[in-house]
């Protein structure tokens, strides 16, 4: 039984630990970010469609309303790629993947705009907490700062994110989380098509063990072992274990792209991450 309970929360860290390498390869890729994003996700499709029919998930959607919201949160979830990608160009791994985890906490305080639960002030208390962290990473608030510019579309990336879970929520249990995932990149990588042919893809030519690693790795292994872990532990401590993602990430970054993370940075970062931890702990103790 031990052996089993590690072996499921070594697959959970290690879901985590190839998620986390979004950062550094999303600042390695030197492409315009939507390119990156389609590359990413078409390749992404073709991994999961295939681990799909592998495991033989059903790809039927119920209803016209189901397919309206696959849309929408695919939608979102590209702008949330998009602009985690920018922040990432404008700033470093650290700063974008720090700003990113704002999302449980905007997602805590967003909640009641989408099901019938009371705003919880002790949300906006964290809220503020955000803030400050987010000040500390910039204290000198200058829009024309590449770094603040960072930070902002991070937090603006972590946004759209979180509008993505909600979106999703009542849905993860009527549908498999691949083929979720399936369709929202499916999606995306169409509506995303025109990029192909507006921006410049040449860097593919140069770029595509990483854009191949970032769609294999980071989406379709890391997501998909991600998922098949929640079926072991509750969304609470998965989201424990995940706020590790920065840290994995920033580890990443200085060993492969040699980026070093200031005070600033570790500061602002561990008051973001300390609400992550507390909302998560609160969460799994209300349930």
């Amino acid at each position: 039984m031990k052996n089993q309970r590690f072996k499921q929360l070594f697959e959970l860290v290690l879901a985590t630990l190839f998620i986390s390498t979004s950062g550094a390869l999303g600042k390695f890729i030197d492409m315009p970010p939507p390119v990156t994003v389609w590359w990413r996700s078409f390749l992404a499709a073709i991994f999961i469609y295939i681990f799909i029919r592998f495991k033989k998930i059903s790809l039927r959607i119920d209803s016209k309303r189901d397919l309206f919201i696959f849309i929408l949160s695919a939608l979102f979830m590209g702008v949330h790629w998009i602009t985690y990608f920018y922040a990432l160009k404008f700033s470093n791994v650290a700063l974008g993947m720090l700003s990113l985890f704002t999302y449980p906490v905007l997602t805590a305080l967003l909640e009641p705009l989408f099901f019938k639960v009371k705003l919880n002030f002790f949300h906006i208390f964290l809220g503020l907490i955000v803030l400050l962290g987010i000040y500390i990473l910039a204290p000198d608030f200058d829009l024309q700062s590449t770094q603040v510019k960072g930070i902002l579309l991070g937090v603006i990336s972590a946004l759209f994110y979180s509008m993505r879970l909600l979106l999703l929520k009542k849905y993860t249990d009527k549908y498999h989380g691949s083929m979720l995932m399936f369709y929202q990149i499916s999606i995306l990588s169409i509506v995303m098509l025109p990029v192909i042919f507006t921006m410049d893809t040449s860097g593919i030519q140069t770029q595509f063990t990483a854009v191949l690693l970032l769609a294999l790795l980071t989406t379709a292994i890391g997501h998909t072992l991600f998922l098949h872990s929640l079926k072991y532990f509750s969304v609470g401590t998965a989201s424990i274990i995940s706020s590790i993602q920065p840290i994995f990430g920033i580890i990443i970054a200085y060993l492969f792209l040699n980026e070093i993370p200031t005070w600033n940075t570790f500061w602002g970062g561990l008051l973001i991450l300390s609400t992550v931890v507390i909302e998560s702990i609160r969460s799994q103790k209300s349930r």
